[in-house]
């Protein structure tokens, strides 16, 4: 049996399907391959250098959290069994007993408090899921407590997006702390991975094929209901959304995690194709230099228009959404006028209101502020992340241009442009933002809150957005509870709808394609989780 089953090691790692075997799910049908594309690469391997969804969407797939999210989002045991708020400022977590590393090594509390200890480190992306933490205690190879700097009410929700990694395999390739992806630093840890997950990495060309083989010694496999008999997944980035939808029509992948919206009807025809859809917990909006004296990418010397509350107004109201929502996204988003959408704990109803679209008296603002000739200016976007994100800026910069704000769209691939980004080296630049914790605080703390040192805070607020009030109320946010919280929220998604930090557009929806034979659970975060999968 031990023969057989290295036998199907080496199979995988040749890129065969097998029939299903040892571990597979009772009744399981037989297992197979799942080629799948998406428009960008992940840039690294590392699973706390970069919090961003390219990357979290590989990684998930062969490393586990703590605590794991269900097909609904909600948490369940993951690499802990169960936990507990022991204290106001201690949690204890028990483990997981008789899990394994890919590469053979035991799982236990050293590797959990090794994993949290490099998720706080500098060059970590991940510091807003571990900024209240200040140790973690091993209390036994099975138990760790969790210490924090204050009460923590929703640290459950963060650890469900830290994945835990083995603290002998980190050591001995030199990668204790996480990669410096803006140094544009090269670790082993950028293209090799060792998790406790239901794939591991076979294979990994950047920018080219990823490959993933079923791990049989899974423990969730064992616990999860209606396990996937999905045993290898072939990762393909296809920039091009034309190739990317004729390699799904012609058989050569089976699954594109997005489909331009503009073949959806298309796809939906084509036979052997089906089109699944729904919300994304991901919104999308525009944030802009509120720092600087002077913007790096305008033709005006000497000031910054946006640090003015009328230049962001005018550029706000000279944005026809609804344009946007019809032909942009051919009726695939949800118009917003607020931070996050409402499966977020926090959502406001009543400060969901945009500001009306109005040129004229975004030209009227303009001139006000001082700026009645306007003034040019480059948007940074990215073109192969969110949905449509090249045509948004394209169609906001001619609407722009119409009331004097003259705009050069500077659109480049995700790994560029979050590289750029992350350097605090543009002007005013298109994100999109999910919520993986499912509560408002995420949203605030790293999008909004000053830019002081504090870990997590305003870890992507690179506009520099400051304001003392906000501060203040998203430091209440981290250790408020009940009715009091969800007040402070309500308060600071006000002071956001009156502030203008960001100028919002709208929420996404998303489609995912695939041939008919697959079925897979459509997640509101946006990843797909092939331990799940069936292939008919």
């Amino acid at each position: 049996m031990r023969d057989r089953a290295r036998g199907l090691a080496l199979a995988f790692a040749l890129g065969m399907a097998w029939v299903a075997g040892a571990g597979m799910a009772p009744g399981a049908a037989q297992a197979r391959s799942v080629r799948w594309a998406a428009s960008g690469d992940p840039n690294t391997m590392d699973p706390h250098s970069q919090n961003v969804g390219t990357v979290t969407m590989v990684l998930q797939q062969i490393y586990d959290p703590l605590i794991k999210r269900e097909r609904d989002l909600s948490l369940a045991p993951g690499l802990a069994t169960a936990w507990v708020q022991a204290e106001p400022g201690r949690w204890r977590f028990t483990l997981r007993d008789g899990v394994k590393f890919h590469e053979g090594e035991a799982f236990g509390a050293e590797d959990v408090a090794f994993s949290l200890q490099r998720a706080l480190q500098p060059t970590s992306n991940f510091g807003i899921y571990v900024d209240t933490i200040e140790r973690a205690v091993v209390v036994d190879p099975l138990t760790v407590d969790i210490l924090t700097k204050t009460p923590d009410p929703i640290l459950p929700n963060k650890l469900a997006s830290v994945f835990m990694m083995s603290k002998a395999w980190a050591e001995r390739n030199n990668a204790a702390r996480p990669q410096n992806t803006r140094a544009r630093e090269e670790l082993f840890t950028t293209r090799n991975t060792n998790g406790t997950g239901a794939y591991r990495l076979a294979s990994r060309e950047p920018d080219v094929r990823t490959v993933l083989a079923r791990n049989d010694a899974w423990w969730g496999w064992a616990v999860e209901g209606n396990a996937g008999n999905v045993t290898e997944i072939v990762y393909r980035p296809i920039a091009s959304d034309a190739t990317r939808v004729a390699a799904l029509l012609s058989g050569e992948v089976d699954f594109v995690l997005d489909p331009p919206l503009q073949d959806l009807g298309r796809l939906r025809a084509a036979p052997g194709v089906k089109v699944l859809e729904g919300p994304e917990v991901r919104s999308i909006f525009l944030a802009m230099d509120l720092s600087r004296d002077e913007l790096l990418y305008a033709d005006v010397k000497g000031t910054n228009p946006f640090k003015d509350i009328r230049v962001r107004r005018a550029l706000y109201q000279a944005i026809d959404i609804q344009a946007i929502h019809r032909t942009t996204m051919r009726g695939q988003s949800v118009v917003t006028g607020t931070l996050f959408p409402e499966q977020v704990n926090g959502y406001a109803k009543e400060e969901d209101v945009r500001l009306p679209f109005d040129a004229a008296r975004a030209r009227a603002l303009l001139a006000e502020a001082g700026y009645p000739q306007g003034f040019a200016v480059t948007l940074d976007c990215p073109n192969n992340r969110y949905i449509n994100d090249e045509q948004i800026c394209q169609n906001i910069a001619a609407m722009w241009s119409r009331i004097g704000v003259r705009t050069a769209v500077k659109s480049q691939p995700l790994a560029p442009f979050f590289a750029q980004v992350q350097r605090d080296d543009t002007s005013i630049y298109l994100l999109g933002w999910g919520v993986p914790t499912l509560d408002a605080l995420y949203s605030f703390q790293s999008l909004l809150a000053t830019r002081a040192g504090a870990q997590g805070d305003g870890i992507w607020n690179y506009g520099r957005y400051s304001n003392p009030a906000m501060d203040a109320l998203i430091q209440r946010m981290k250790v408020e509870t009940g009715e009091t919280r969800q007040a402070t929220i309500r308060e600071a998604l006000r002071l956001y709808r009156e502030d203008i930090p960001h100028i919002p557009l709208h929420h996404q929806m998303i489609p995912w394609a695939m041939r008919s034979n697959i079925t897979i659970p459509h997640m509101a975060n946006n990843q797909p989780y092939f331990r799940w999968a069936v292939v008919n």
